[in-house]
This record gives C-alpha cells, structure tokens and sequence, in this order.
C-alpha cells in the first residue's frame, strides 16, 4: 500500500489526486491519506465527508494529535479507519486517545513513531495498555520509517511499517542490505535492530560513544 499527502491543495483538487492513485492501486485498502494536522475541525470534517466514499486504508492525522474532541467526533461520522499517533509521546498520550478520542479497536490505527517515545520500553507498555483494552496488534503501524520501527514490527507482528526513503537522513531507512519486494520485507538477520547493517548511520552513532 501507498500513502499520500493531502492538505497542501483546496479539496476538489485533493481528490483529484487521491483518484488518479487510486486508478493506480486499484483498492482503497491499498491508500491511505495523510494531513499532518493540517485542518481545522471543520476543515477535517469537509475532507472526512468527501473521503469517506473512497474507503480508504486510513485517514491520518487530520487534526491537532492531542484535540482528542475533534477525533472524537470525526470517527463518529468517519466510517473508514482513521490514523494517529507520531506526535504523541508517552503511554499516558495514547490512554487519552483511545479513551477520549474516540478511536476504534480492531478499526483505528496508531502509529507511535518508537524512537520518538523513548524507544523499546515505553513502547512495549504502550502495546500492553492498548491489548487490554481490546486492541489488536495489527492495529498498531509504528511510524517513521527506520530500522527501530521495522524491528518492533517483525518482533511484535504489528500490522505493518511505513517506508520513507531518502527521509531524515541517516537515521532513515532499513539495513543497506534489506529488498523490499511486492511490498514485503524479509526480517533482517542482523542482531537486536540491526543498526549495524546501516553503514551511515552506525558510523554516526560509533562518534557518539567514542
């Protein structure tokens, strides 16, 4: 599946793009929008009734991540997933959303971006707050695109890990000998994350310690 960015254009203009990848990808499971908490309330509930229709993968971030009254009401007329969660930063963040955000187990999807929330054990308690509360693991899709996410995604059998190439530099990117292949990508069998496998960013990190 593909994500694309929307909110940089007036709406009408928007949906043409959405549909043209659309015609590409076939299916709406297979698209998912992004806004980056570009809208307003109102603004995120034109878009909301405009995509609906489409049935897309999820509609991510279209608000403020912490306006947990706006999400609230966008999955109340929302019928297709919707999607948050990089901008939120401790296991109490994500309580709140799924507690007051209306957010939806075994529909919604959070994307706690793992080294944006103090890496492997904050996110591993987020993970048991949400299972017991009904959420399934393939609801969770970590954000960022990095080694750490990919990790935590084959390890915990999380739903999916979103790719960014050529983004945030070195700390970007999988393994440099990771092939990604019909949108799949084998488990590296590097150790722990394997950020030994990245050249670029082990070397930047071997500066740090020494």
């Amino acid at each position: 599946m593909i994500k694309i960015k929307v909110g940089g254009l007036p709406l009408a203009e928007d949906l043409r793009r959405v549909e043209a990848a659309l015609k590409i990808v076939v299916f709406g499971e297979r698209l998912a929008v992004d806004a980056n908490a570009k809208f307003n309330r109102e603004e995120a509930l034109t878009y909301a009734k405009a995509l609906a229709p489409l049935k897309l993968r999820w509609f991510e971030e279209p608000v403020d991540p912490i306006d947990f009254e706006a999400y609230a009401e966008l999955a109340s007329v929302y019928d297709p997933p919707l999607g948050t969660g990089e901008n939120l930063y401790s296991v109490q963040d994500v309580k709140n959303l799924v507690a007051f955000g209306g957010f939806r187990a075994g529909w919604d999807v959070i994307q706690v971006d793992p080294p944006q929330t103090y890496g492997y054990g904050t996110y591993a308690q987020t993970l048991a707050m949400l299972e017991a509360r009904g959420w399934s693991r393939t609801s969770l899709w970590p954000h960022g695109g990095n080694q750490m996410s990919l990790a935590l995604t084959a390890g915990l059998c999380l739903g999916g890990c979103e790719s960014y190439p050529g983004v945030f530099g070195v700390f970007a990117g999988y393994a440099d000998d990771a092939r990604i292949v019909d949108g799949y990508l084998k488990s590296s069998d590097w150790p722990g994350s394997g950020f030994e496998g990245q050249e670029a960013l082990y070397a930047t990190m071997r500066k740090l310690i020494d």
